[in-house]
């Protein structure tokens, strides 16, 4: 059979706001697929990479990827959150792609989003070190950190959201918080927006509980105030306009 598109649902992010979870969910619907793990050519069986890694593999690299093993009618699904970043170019490649695809965009409160990834970067540097033994303080290693965690674009929600818009209209944005409540609820939206049956499921006592099983988790470094300040000054202006586009009242996580 001739598929509409290499991939059929595509979570762009944002990065540290339950993606690995979506898709760990997400993978348990019989109508969905995701493709083999080639580490590192691509991150586990969740992230493609295609437009920023891979891209020189070329689309039939990509095609192939995505393309479900045995029953070509399955949606398959590339969540890679450095997705949210691409530029118009990129996304109309993306739309040329995957013409009818159905995208998601899960959105955390900035700073909380932030603090999250440069756990995940001083996790990388420390090689992956106890929290008791790490302290991230406000000095060239924070703001190298900063810089290397493009957390201003990754927090640019109503840019990147502008962006895809103009691509893919009916895109579905999720509130972190919310879908972190209500988990639920949060799927009942997924599953609909994908065209994916909630009856399909049965009664699958694996997909209830990965419903409320956290995937991975950064070791909890503390962030001296110093560094919650900055960042508080270096995203506020993002954090405005992304509830202006979305109408999403971020509240500070605890």
């Amino acid at each position: 059979m001739t598929r509409p598109n290499h991939a059929d649902i595509l979570c762009i992010g944002a990065q540290r706001a339950m993606t690995s979870w979506l898709h760990n969910v997400l993978s348990l619907h019989p109508g969905t697929w995701a493709f083999p793990d080639f580490s590192p050519v691509t991150s586990t069986r969740k992230e493609a990479h295609f437009w920023d890694w891979n891209h020189h593999r070329g689309r039939e690299w990509y095609r192939f990827l995505m393309t479900p093993l045995d029953d070509r009618s399955l949606k398959s699904m590339d969540f890679t959150p450095d997705y949210a970043l691409l530029n118009d170019s990129q996304i109309a490649e993306c739309k040329a792609l995957n013409p009818t695809a159905r995208v998601l965009y899960i959105l955390r409160e900035p700073r909380a989003r932030a603090v999250s990834a440069l756990r995940m970067h001083t996790m990388w540097a420390t090689d992956n070190a106890p929290a008791e033994r790490v302290q991230i303080t406000f000095d060239q290693a924070f703001l190298n950190r900063v810089q290397g965690a493009r957390l201003q674009a990754h927090g640019d929600y109503a840019g990147n959201l502008q962006r895809w818009r103009q691509h893919y209209p009916d895109l579905l944005v999720l509130d972190f918080a919310a879908l972190a409540a209500a988990p639920e609820a949060g799927m009942a939206q997924v599953l609909a927006h994908c065209d994916l049956p909630v009856e399909a499921l049965g009664d699958n006592a694996a997909y209830a509980g990965r419903l409320h099983q956290r995937v991975w988790h950064a070791p909890d470094y503390p962030l001296s105030a110093d560094c919650l300040n900055f960042l508080d000054g270096m995203l506020w202006r993002e954090r405005e306009a992304a509830e202006a586009e979305t109408g999403i009242r971020f509240m500070p996580e605890t």
